[in-house]
């Protein structure tokens, strides 16, 4: 029976080795060789010419402001749609059509959003309160539009997550807790919050895993400029191919935040 089970998943197995362990681990190998064929550092020591520790703060508040986003709006709409009401699967339905819109059209859209001329919210701004941002002015206004953009696209499969974590919860602990005393917020913090540990760990794994490796929403909205880890190494294989020693080497510095922030969230959300 077991080597059954083995066999079952032997394809998958095969395909993850094959596409993406085996690449990975020669990226990282080549990533140490100079244009020599040495082994050492020299792609490592290059990138200080190319702004890279300004890619790694961008990259890292991209994806901490992003996450802390998706998750609150995420509880938010998994709180609404844990309870019983009338229009509940209509509500449902219009909440996961943003995970349907392609990243691109998504982009595009959201450009059109945040144009400093016309755009739809300097019209809601300029109407209300008569005020006309550039929301392109700075790199933390920049780096905000794309966390606002990729929120809108990637709040539901978290907000999805966190449902079914809350319909786990047995019903029970929240009416003992309520007779005994226990305000919403209490009930929040120490029975909804506990018990929904590992599906925030789920979600974060996932979202945090994509946000760092956000490329194509960043480069239609704001370009290049300010650079994230994704678009510079983007940037380093266009202008420096066939040489990608310096790409591979900011790829491989991308890799270990990811494998660290995974297991950082790993270790908080008690998994092994």
């Amino acid at each position: 029976m077991k080597l059954t089970h083995f066999l079952l998943v032997l394809p998958a197995l095969a395909y993850v080795i094959g596409f993406a362990f085996f690449p990975t681990i020669e990226a990282v190998y080549l990533s140490f060789q100079d244009p020599h064929g040495g082994f050492s550092l020299y792609n490592y020591e290059e990138l200080s010419y190319f702004n890279l520790p300004g890619a790694i703060i961008d990259t890292i508040v991209v994806t901490i402001g992003a996450l802390a986003i998706q998750l609150a709006l995420g509880f938010l709409v998994a709180s609404v749609l844990a309870r019983e009401f009338f229009g509940k699967r209509a509500l449902s339905t219009i909440t996961i059509i943003p995970m349907g819109i392609a990243t691109v059209v998504a982009a595009v859209t959201f450009s059109f959003v945040f144009q400093t001329s016309g755009g739809y919210a300097n019209t809601i701004l300029h109407s209300l309160f008569g005020l006309n941002v550039n929301w392109y002015q700075s790199s933390m206004s920049s780096l905000l539009v794309v966390m606002i953009a990729d929120s809108w696209k990637n709040t539901p499969i978290v907000a999805l997550i966190l449902l079914a974590g809350m319909s786990s919860i047995p019903k029970e602990l929240y009416y003992a807790s309520a007779i005994d005393g226990a305000g919403p917020i209490r009930r929040f913090f120490y029975i909804t919050l506990p018990n929904l540990r590992s599906f925030i760990g789920i979600s974060l794994i996932l979202r945090g895993v994509q946000e760092f490796n956000i490329f194509a929403l960043p480069l239609i909205l704001i370009g290049e400029h300010p650079p994230l880890l994704t678009t510079l190494i983007y940037d380093l294989y266009t202008t420096t191919f066939p040489e990608v020693g310096l790409a591979l080497a900011s790829a491989t510095i991308l890799l270990g935040f990811i494998l660290v922030f995974s297991g950082i969230v790993i270790k908080l959300s008690g998994g092994r």
